[in-house]
Formats: C-alpha cells, sequence, structure tokens
C-alpha cells in the first residue's frame, strides 16, 4: 500500500504525537473548528484507515455523489458507521429535544469544587468510564476499561483514541461546550427524534403536492415528496439512521441552532456534514466527503494530484473529495422541478497535511459522463446499478442489463440532461439514437418490448422538458446567448411549440401544464398588451402589426395545447 493511514494529516494543523494522540492540548471554542478538527479524525480513522486495511475497499463511485442521490442496497459490514451532534452551546439536559447518555468534563466539576485534589475529579471520571462501558459490547468492555480508567474521557484530546469504541455503538454521540467555551464530548447513545409523517405531510401540502383529504394525490406525490425532503438534507430515501439525521437537522434548523450533524453509513461509505453556524439560510448547508477513483480520461486533474500529492494511491488514482451542495426551493413550474440539490463546489484534500485543491471538477465532468453512457450501450461498462429502487443490476453484457442501466442511468442525469449545454445534450442524443434506433438491435429489443418503452418514455420526457427549458428561457427573453424583442420572442416560442406538437405522442401532464403556464405568461405580459394589443390598429407600426399577427398565432397554439389536455384527460366518472 503506498499510503500509511497513521502518517494520515501528521504535517496538517494538529500535533500528532502517535496514531491516535496529540502532542499539544486540544482547545477549540467555535463550531467551525470542531469541523475542522472533526474532518481530520473521522477522514484518517472512518475512511483511510479502513481502506488502507481492507484489500478490497469499496470506493464510492463519482456518480453516487451527483444529486439525486440512488439508495444503496448493499451494506459492508465490516465498514465503520456513526452518527454525531454538535451544538455551539452548553446542553441544558432536562431541557433538550432528545434523548443520550450523559458525560462531564472534569475541569467544569473540579473547578466548580474546593481544592486541586478533590475527590470529585475520581468521581467524574469513573462516571464517565462507566457510562461508555453500559454501551459497549462485553468484548470491548475490559480493554476500554484498561484504557481510560484514569483519564478524562470528555476532552477532545482522547477523542481518536475512542473511535474505535464509538463506532461500536449503535447511535448517535454528542458534542458540546463547557462551561467556559471549550468543545468537549458531551454524550453517547443519543436518539434523534425525528416525526417522519408528520415533517413530510406538512412539506408537501406546502409544495401544493398534498391536499388534505385527496388521497389519491397523497398516493401519487409521496415517493416524490419523501425524496425532495431527504434530498435537501443530502440522502436518498434510505436508513433509519439517515433519515433521522436529515429530519432532526431540520428540527434543529427550524429552531435557530447553531449545530452540526454527521453521519457515516455502512451502505454509503461516506461522511455526510449537515451544519449551520448562524448564517440566514433556508436550509442548512450540506457536505459529503469520500474516497473515489479518478477516471482515467481526467489526465489534467491526475498530472496536478501526482505533482501536489494528492493520491491517496497513485496507482489506482485514489483521491479524498469534498463536495458541497447548494438546495433549491420546490418550484412548479420548473421543468426541473424534482432538483433539490446541486453541486455547488468540489474540492481535493491532501492526506497528509490536509491542504484544499480547489475548483476542481469530478462528478460533474460532462466528457467522462458521454463516455460512460458510451460504455453502457456498448456492453463495455463494469459496474453495479440500482434499477428502480429494488434490483440490483451489475455490468452490461446483456441488452437487458444495457436497458436497465440506460433507464437508470436517464433518471439519474435527467435534470443534467435538460439543463446542460446544447454540446453535451447533442453528445447524448447521439448516444442514445445510435443504439436505442437501430436497426440492429430491433430483433432483441422484441424480446424486451416493454424494457425499451420504459427507457424510450424516460428519454421522451428529456426531450421534451428540454424543450420546455427553452421555453423558459424565451419567456424570460434571454434565448441561447441572446436578448430577444418581443417579436421574436413571440415567433421563437411559436416555431418551438410547432416542434413540440409533434412530440405528444408521449403526453405527459406535468409538461403539458408548464407549457401552458409559459405561454400564459407571454400572452399576459402587461406592456406586450398595453403597447401592442390592446392598442388601435391606426397606431401600430409595421413591427406592431406583426407582432400582433404573432401573438394570435400564439394564442391559437394555446388553444391546440388546450384541447390535446382535455382529450387526454378522463372524464369524471370514468374506470
Amino acid at each position: 500500500m503506498s499510503f500509511v493511514w497513521k502518517e494520515a494529516f501528521t504535517l496538517g494543523d494538529f500535533a500528532w504525537s502517535g496514531s491516535d494522540t496529540f502532542s499539544d492540548i486540544i482547545e477549540i471554542t467555535d463550531l467551525e473548528g470542531l469541523k475542522r478538527f472533526l474532518d481530520v479524525v473521522h477522514i484518517k480513522f472512518c475512511l483511510l484507515k479502513p481502506w488502507c486495511e481492507n484489500e478490497n475497499f469499496p470506493l464510492v463511485e463519482t456518480r453516487d455523489l451527483l444529486p439525486s442521490f440512488e439508495s444503496e442496497l448493499w451494506e459492508y459490514k465490516g465498514l465503520p458507521g456513526f452518527s454525531m451532534v454538535a451544538f455551539a452551546r452548553p446542553l441544558e439536559s432536562f431541557s433538550e429535544i432528545f434523548q443520550y447518555d450523559i458525560l462531564h468534563p472534569v475541569l467544569s466539576a473540579v473547578n466548580s469544587a474546593e481544592g486541586a485534589s478533590c475527590p470529585l475529579e475520581t468521581h467524574v471520571i469513573a462516571r464517565n468510564v462507566q457510562i461508555f462501558l453500559s454501551r459497549l459490547p462485553k468484548k470491548l468492555q475490559d480493554p476500554f476499561r484498561d484504557k481510560f480508567r484514569r483519564v478524562d474521557t470528555a476532552v477532545l484530546d482522547y477523542y481518536p483514541a475512542l473511535m474505535p469504541y464509538l463506532l461500536a455503538m449503535d447511535r448517535a454521540h454528542v458534542f458540546a461546550t463547557d462551561t467556559y467555551g471549550h468543545y468537549h464530548l458531551a454524550g453517547l447513545f443519543a436518539s434523534f427524534p425525528s416525526d417522519m409523517d408528520g415533517e413530510i405531510k406538512r412539506f408537501g401540502l406546502r409544495i401544493g403536492k398534498f391536499k388534505i383529504g385527496d388521497n389519491e394525490m397523497y398516493e401519487r406525490n409521496r415517493t416524490f415528496v419523501c425524496q425532495f425532503l431527504m434530498e435537501l438534507y443530502g440522502y436518498p430515501i434510505s436508513s433509519e439512521r439517515r433519515t433521522s439525521a436529515a429530519l432532526f437537522s431540520r428540527r434543529l434548523h427550524k429552531l435557530g441552532e447553531r449545530f452540526m450533524i454527521r453521519v457515516l453509513g455502512q451502505s454509503d461509505r461516506t461522511l455526510t456534514t449537515i451544519w449551520n453556524n448562524g448564517e440566514s439560510r433556508p436550509y442548512p448547508r450540506v457536505e459529503k466527503t469520500a474516497l473515489v477513483r479518478l477516471d482515467p480520461e481526467q489526465k489534467d486533474l491526475i498530472r496536478a494530484c501526482e505533482e501536489g500529492g494528492y493520491f491517496v494511491d497513485a496507482e489506482k488514482r485514489v483521491v479524498i473529495i469534498r463536495i458541497a451542495y447548494k438546495q433549491h426551493r420546490y418550484n412548479a413550474d420548473n421543468v426541473r422541478q424534482d432538483r433539490a440539490l446541486s453541486v455547488e463546489r468540489q474540492e481535493l484534500i491532501h492526506p497528509l497535511t490536509g491542504r484544499v485543491l480547489h475548483d476542481v471538477n469530478v462528478v460533474k465532468d460532462t466528457s467522462t459522463m458521454i463516455l460512460r453512457l458510451n460504455d453502457i450501450v456498448r456492453g463495455e461498462y463494469v459496474g453495479r446499478v440500482v434499477y428502480k429502487r429494488n434490483e440490483l443490476v451489475e455490468n452490461t453484457d446483456t441488452d437487458e442489463k444495457r436497458l436497465k442501466f440506460l433507464f437508470a442511468w436517464l433518471s439519474k442525469n435527467q435534470r443534467r440532461i435538460i439543463g446542460y449545454s446544447e454540446e453535451f445534450y447533442n453528445n447524448t442524443t447521439k448516444v442514445l439514437d445510435a443504439y436505442l434506433k437501430s436497426g440492429d438491435n430491433q430483433e432483441a429489443f422484441a424480446l424486451l418490448h416493454d424494457l425499451r418503452q420504459e427507457v424510450m418514455a424516460k428519454y421522451a420526457y428529456i426531450r421534451q422538458a428540454r424543450t420546455v427549458r427553452y421555453l423558459e428561457d424565451i419567456v424570460s427573453r434571454n434565448y441561447k446567448g441572446e436578448r430577444l424583442t418581443y417579436n421574436r420572442m413571440l415567433v421563437e416560442a411559436a416555431t418551438l411549440l410547432r416542434d413540440l406538437k409533434f412530440e405528444l405522442g408521449n403526453y405527459f401532464e406535468p409538461l403539458m401544464l408548464s407549457v401552458l403556464h409559459y405561454i400564459e405568461m407571454i400572452l399576459d405580459d402587461r406592456y406586450l398588451l398595453r403597447r401592442y394589443i390592446n392598442c388601435p390598429d391606426d397606431k401600430l407600426s409595421r413591427n406592431g402589426i406583426e407582432i400582433r399577427k404573432n401573438y394570435r398565432r400564439l394564442v391559437s397554439l394555446r388553444d391546440e395545447f388546450e384541447s390535446v389536455r382535455k382529450s387526454r384527460q378522463k372524464p369524471a366518472g370514468e374506470a
């Protein structure tokens, strides 16, 4: 192994005297400083150590760090997992909204007593040790007792040495400040309360996906609401540990707390951090840190990593990546309405110094996305994907697997295909058309009719959504990098809608509603109505007459689309 985990971050901000000890006292008084400290400890003991000790460590696929996140069906029992919460204040045990086993720092207790050698010190240490022992598996109790019976386990100095024991606990550990403002380990075995049913229903009502008493609407949209809400906090619909962390962070944020929640799952192998340090934001910040492998095509980045020493393993191109995400409010009129999260920033972390390499593009590199798509349709992609949330598909050696991979790939990258550049879109459609519409594949597809239709329907939705996105740009009068005049806006909108009519063999109600919404926005433009439509004929210029003519064409197209929508809707009472 090219890298030894015990050397991790030894050239960084903290002075290590051993693999899990420090030569200086660790004193941290602010949440951001605590986060930097925990970043170092958690990356070292929860990512790098397992990587070095497991020959077949399952690296995280870069695509798994792109929203929307997919549930991981495989859980790696031998890998570490934990959850934790930190508060930027002392805890008040009776007033807190969650349950935990309380740990007391010795210094606070001793300073409130008389004498330097007060027996209270021994009592506090013994009590903290006993709390640990009560939550540890039996096989770890004697080693823990031998190592920590005489030390203050609440201070940060011993946190790295405590990691093997904390990772053996099912529930979360807790950090808070003491009476002097210093951070310490304040609790164990914490349970994060989560009113999942209430949160989902309240959120669904707020964004208009639910109506009180409408069971059919609830059943139709429940999965969408769950997925959108969880994604805002960096997760798919997943395990109880991650669900409760997301909903607890939501509750803390609403209460105005300064906090940090971090979870490492044994399935996702990713450190997910949800935190807020007092900023006025609609949602807390979300970050993910993981070990990933760089694609061999990213030659410039590989060269920069080699020169800067950022590789954990240069031969396998393994790096530590940290990704910050940006949340998006739900917008029913946006064709990318399922987009709750997008990548805001990517950076690589140096395994020895902790130095950060900014402005890298690992997970959003469009060239590697196209190459991966090419590999899928050619049957050359080696890997696995979750098909429809419940089926694990490995490799692409048959047409059935390729179609399932394609469906998952299109679902995963739907919002990116809709929103990315014209070049990326054209390259994507070229690859898809060459596979899905090739005469050479029709015989194989005949045996996979339903599966191919699923893929084609998803593809058709993306094509139409891309068109609707162009319509959105036209409404704002900024189309393909040009500022549109009112006449040009009407002409471009009419041209786009005439083309869209030919694709309505595949009908999608949400897209139709968006189309009608944007048409109405154009037709209801106040300046357009006042200056050209409601203006007397004798006051119109030649350009004004042309604008009015194109306006009427758009009205006619609106009526056509309304007619299509009505024809596609079932009459009331029809089965």
